[in-house]
């Protein structure tokens, strides 16, 4: 269903949200194969913004697709 490409990548997301011990030098050598050092970056950069925007929905208690008044 997913390429190895985009495995690689989710497991990457995976570290980033969740248990960063996952964060290893083994995953970085699988992203590698698949991505190039900017890419690695720009992903991961990509990955933390979304799980910040989540965190603080979640903290604000912001109901998904309403609009803020602030």
């Amino acid at each position: 269903m997913f390429t190895q490409a985009e495995k690689s990548a989710l497991q990457y997301a995976e570290a980033i949200a969740g248990d960063m011990s996952n964060a290893s030098d083994k995953l970085f050598d699988i992203l590698r194969e698949h991505f190039t050092e900017s890419e690695i970056i720009d992903l991961g950069m990509r990955i933390q913004t979304f799980v910040g925007y989540g965190r603080l929905i979640r903290v604000l208690d912001l109901e998904v697709g309403k609009s803020c008044p602030l």
